[in-house]
C-alpha cells in the first residue's frame, strides 16, 4: 500500500489495499463485540504495562475512531466531524470529546465503563464509511498537500486533543505530516496497533 501510494499510476491501487486492509481490520473489530461480555471491554489486565496493551479494548476503539474522525474530517476534508454530527457524545454517553490521550490507568477503566458500546459501534461504522467516501475522491496531487496553519487553528479550537502534555503533542505531529502520511498512520498502521494491543488483553482475560 505504502508502495502504490507514491505514484500516481499505482495510487488507486494504493487506496483499493487499503480498503481491502480496513476492511480485515473490521472484521477482527466486530468479532470483538460478538465474542466479549460487556464486562470485557473495560478490562485491563495489563495496567501497569508500557504499551497499548495496557489501555482497554472499549478505549482502544474510541480511540482509533475519535483519531480518525478527527484526521479525516477536520485535517484533510475540512467539514464537520462525525462525532459532532451524529451527537455521538450524547449516544455513547461519554464524558469527553478528545481522543482520550490525557488518561490514564484507573481513569480509562472508568472512562470504559460508562461508554454505550452498541452506540460506539455505530460510530465506527459510520467514521469507517465516511473516512472511506473521503478516500476515494481524494486525488493523487493532494497526497503531498501539508496541512495548513489555518486549518492546525481551528483543530486547536475544536478542543478534540487535550491540552494535557499527554495529548498535546497530536496537534503538531500531525500537522507536520502531508496527507500520504496522515493515510498511514491514523487510518492503517494506528488500526493494526491498537487491535493487536486488544487481542493480547483478550488472550489475558480469556
Amino acid at each position: 500500500m505504502q508502495t502504490q501510494l507514491r505514484k500516481k499510476d499505482t495510487y488507486r491501487d494504493g487506496i483499493d489495499t487499503l480498503l481491502q486492509l480496513r476492511d480485515q481490520l473490521m472484521q477482527t473489530i466486530c468479532l470483538f463485540k460478538e465474542d466479549l461480555e460487556r464486562e470485557d471491554f473495560n478490562a485491563m489486565p495489563f495496567i501497569n504495562a508500557e504499551g497499548y496493551h495496557s489501555k482497554t479494548i472499549a478505549y482502544s476503539l474510541w480511540h482509533i475512531f475519535r483519531i480518525e474522525d478527527i484526521v479525516a474530517h477536520t485535517l484533510i476534508n475540512d467539514d464537520e466531524q462525525v462525532f459532532f454530527s451524529g451527537k455521538y457524545k450524547e449516544r455513547i454517553n461519554s464524558p469527553i470529546i478528545t481522543t482520550g490521550n490525557e488518561l490514564i490507568k484507573q481513569e480509562i477503566a472508568d472512562f470504559s465503563a460508562k461508554l454505550n458500546i452498541d452506540e460506539l459501534y455505530t460510530y465506527i461504522s459510520e467514521v469507517k464509511k465516511s473516512t472511506e467516501s473521503i478516500l476515494s475522491k481524494l486525488p493523487f496531487d493532494m497526497l503531498k498537500k501539508k496541512i495548513s496553519p489555518e486549518r492546525k487553528d481551528l483543530l486547536i479550537s475544536l478542543n478534540t486533543v487535550s491540552t494535557d502534555e499527554n495529548a498535546a503533542w497530536l496537534v503538531d505531529y500531525w500537522c507536520r505530516k502531508d496527507i500520504r502520511g496522515l493515510i498511514q498512520m491514523p487510518f492503517s498502521r494506528h488500526w493494526i496497533m491498537h487491535i493487536e494491543a486488544c487481542l493480547r488483553i483478550i488472550r489475558k482475560i480469556k
